[in-house]
């Protein structure tokens, strides 16, 4: 029989072998049909009792004959690991691949490429299957500028991971923004952090007691140390995000007022930036409320709107935001 018109075959009873369960009452061949048509062979009843019939001469099935219908299953003594990749869980690994593509460094996905390709055979293999069709109807867009994820060092993250696990200290080689060289340090790892493209260390030094964000692009080299990673006392990756630590920033919050554009509160009535957001309405003009972190990324997201929000509130704020947009009209404003 030639090669292409026996694999259909193959992947059909196979697909059935995984779905086969271990125990009575087992399922009926009209409930194996209805599985196997959701993984993508959709054939009919008598095609599944003759593949059962076939299977059972040369795996370890039975057939449950003591009750109308009769239903299949695993021998009990069976001892059969299926190996494969179920329809709904290529279709996943397919959308994950896409979103991991655009969010995380290679070096984190190197793990996953197996799964990846076998997910894809089974797309290709099922071309003509309507849910095997959902990873071309769905995509993941970053918000904002897309950027790529910027490329780290070979072997740092193993270490990093290494030491994480461990529990473990890293002397690191690490080039810090605006520094002209890079210099050696001791770091004590506590946490992994992806943040949009750009992923980050979270660790203590003798420089800084308090958790810092190390990113990981900027570390040249890291060795492991066999000395204990000591964590700040009470010290929960949890706790440290809720504290808004990962926003560049120290924590505090403020109480942020502003005006904003008839856009910008449309969309904010959609996507609160805090749980106590208020916006009210007066002769046209919206006016917002809201409890929020003061951070870095705060300022930048303001400034990132333009003439569609006007800070009010906090006035350190406020002073900050028109220094920025004046230096920013400056570079832009010719002799």
């Amino acid at each position: 029989m030639p090669r292409n018109s026996r694999e259909p075959t193959l992947a059909r009873q196979w697909e059935l072998l995984k779905l086969i369960p271990g125990q009575r009452p087992g399922l009926t061949p009209r409930d194996l049909r209805e599985r196997l048509a959701a993984a993508g062979h959709d054939v009919t009843k008598r095609t599944v009792e003759r593949d059962l019939r076939e299977l059972s001469v040369v795996f370890p099935l039975e057939c449950n004959d003591t009750s109308i219908p009769f239903g299949w299953h695993w021998r009990a003594d069976a001892s059969f690991d299926i190996p494969g990749i179920a329809l709904a869980e290529a279709v996943s690994l397919g959308l994950l691949e896409d979103l991991l593509g655009q969010l995380v460094p290679p070096a984190f996905t190197s793990a996953l490429h197996g799964r990846f390709n076998a997910a894809a055979d089974k797309l290709r293999g099922l071309s003509q299957n309507r849910y095997a069709k959902w990873s071309d109807l769905v995509r993941y867009v970053q918000p904002g500028m897309p950027f790529l994820p910027p490329a780290i060092h070979p072997g740092v993250l193993e270490t990093i991971q290494e030491a994480l696990l461990g529990r473990q200290q890293i002397r690191a080689v690490y080039h810090s923004v605006g520094a002209s060289e890079a210099r050696e340090r001791v770091l004590h790892p506590l946490a992994l952090i992806q943040q949009g493209a750009r992923s980050y260390l979270l660790a203590t030094s003798s420089d800084h007691h308090g958790p810092i964000q190390y990113a990981l692009h900027r570390f040249q080299d890291a060795t492991l140390l066999e000395k204990p990673t000591v964590i700040p006392a009470g010290f929960s990756l949890d706790g440290f995000l809720a504290a808004g630590g990962a926003q560049f920033g120290q924590g505090a919050t403020i109480t942020l007022k502003a005006t904003v554009s008839d856009d910008l509160a449309n969309i904010l009535r959609e996507t609160p930036v805090s749980p106590s957001q208020s916006l009210e309405t007066r002769d046209g003009v919206h006016t917002l409320t809201a409890t929020v972190r003061d951070s870095w990324q705060l300022g930048f997201w303001l400034l990132s709107q333009g003439p569609a929000i006007v800070v009010l509130k906090p006035a350190a704020l406020r002073k900050r935001l028109v220094s920025a947009l004046t230096k920013t009209l400056a570079a832009y404003t010719d002799d």
